[in-house]
């Protein structure tokens, strides 16, 4: 069984592979863990096609490896390649549709995995945030053609855009799999004449091992831990709204925020860079307005190790998104055992169970909702020690490599037999 899978970044694997370790657009996303365990299956020949800056090929592992720049080589590989099944892992990037119809015209079956659901992330992409640093006039976005900012409203049309071009790729298709009653009810509307098949995710290796978390005798000063924070969706707005009420009762608490902070080049450059990055201006604003700004630090941006680290030393883990499908940082929280905060939206209710595993909140924009869930967390006696635990067993079934691998073969062997009975 012959399967190609097309990637739209350069996985560590490929990078390695064919020699392009250096490589800038080189990503270790959750694919990395999925592939290795793939890797020990016999029957299967796996070509891995990533979409790159240079063409590059090599082979490690019984895995050939592609990257290629331009779409147009897509066809002739295939003619090349000749697999059985063409699986395509994301629907919104642009080489997934040339794929899928080279795919097509070559009489091959095309399996989508559906990561997020871009039709719903558009949709919640600036929930909460005030009008006026949501539309930036046109000075603004002459500026952005020449050192580009993150302008909101450019943000929201690029995710219109990407939601638009999701729905185009699933129309038609034939074979999606996803992993939580969200995408599977997404897919029903947007891939009304596929079959679907439920797939769970395997992490990066390194959450499965080592270390687990355990409660940290903090006193008065708890960290609380955000996976991201630099655009509207994942919601930093509300938890620097939910702080002060966290603040009152541990004084010391500190938020941490996985990723760079708001670039500052100055006072003469500030008023620039503020207008150009609006939504790190009205977090800015926000915090100072709340009193809060002391209390929230930027890690920088980590690597594997450095995120798990992070973890490690978080009394709890946030996650109070708009928008979300089966978000990464959430199972490699629950995998160490993180007593975990999150909003009820989209595919988290498939990952976390309410109350036993960790906290669930309804509304992703209220704020006093995620305090009095933050608090229950650090009152608990055992500082959420049960819940983390809890969610440790829940997250070593859902990510379970060699179950995962398993149930990923027999969706290629189940349509590989559809189509060639």
């Amino acid at each position: 069984m012959h399967i190609l899978w097309l990637v739209r970044t350069t996985l560590p694997q490929a990078a390695a592979a064919c020699g392009l370790a250096g490589a800038s657009d080189v990503s270790g996303s959750w694919l990395t863990g999925q592939l290795a365990a793939l890797r020990a299956c016999p029957d299967l020949h796996l070509t891995v096609l990533c979409v790159g800056k240079e063409d590059a090929d090599g082979t490690a592992d019984g895995v050939h490896y592609r990257v290629v720049r331009d779409t147009a080589a897509f066809a002739p590989l295939l003619q090349a390649e000749r697999p059985d099944l063409v699986h395509i892992w994301g629907t919104e990037f642009d080489p997934a549709a040339v794929m899928a119809d080279a795919a097509r015209a070559s009489g091959l079956p095309v399996l989508f995995s559906v990561q997020g659901v871009m039709r719903d992330c558009a949709a919640h992409l600036c929930d909460g945030v005030p009008e006026k640093y949501r539309r930036s006039g046109a000075l603004w976005h002459a500026m952005d053609k020449i050192i580009p900012g993150e302008l909101l409203d450019n943000m929201q049309a690029s995710f219109d855009a990407l939601a638009a071009k999701e729905a185009a790729a699933l129309a038609d298709a034939r074979y999606v799999t996803g992993r939580t009653a969200f995408d599977r009810a997404a897919c029903a509307a947007l891939a009304p004449h596929a079959r679907y098949y439920p797939c769970n995710e395997t992490l990066r290796p390194l959450f499965y091992t080592g270390t687990l978390w355990h409660a940290r005798d903090f006193a008065a000063a708890p960290v609380l831990l955000l996976p991201q924070g630099n655009y509207p969706l994942k919601n930093l707005h509300t938890v620097i709204k939910a702080l002060p009420a966290v603040l009152a009762e541990y004084g010391d608490a500190e938020l941490r925020i996985a990723g760079w902070p708001p670039l500052d080049k100055g006072p003469l450059l500030r008023p620039v860079i503020d207008r150009m990055f609006p939504y790190k201006l009205y977090c800015k604003r926000l915090a100072a307005q709340l009193g809060v700004t002391e209390h929230i630090r930027y890690t920088g941006p980590l690597d594997a190790a450095a995120m798990r680290q992070a973890y490690l030393e978080a009394d709890a883990f946030l996650l109070p998104s708009g928008c979300e499908n089966s978000p990464n940082s959430l199972g490699e929280a629950m995998l160490l055992g993180l007593p975990c905060v999150a909003s009820a939206v989209g595919g988290i209710p498939s990952m976390l169970a309410n109350g036993t595993e960790g906290l669930l909140y309804g509304d992703a924009l209220d704020a006093d909702a995620l305090a009095r869930a933050v608090l229950q967390v650090l009152h608990s006696p055992d500082g959420g020690a049960a819940m983390g635990r809890a969610a440790r067993a829940r997250a070593l079934q859902t990510h379970d490599a060699a179950r995962n691998a398993a149930d990923l073969l027999h969706i290629y062997e189940s349509i590989l037999q559809e189509e060639h009975p």
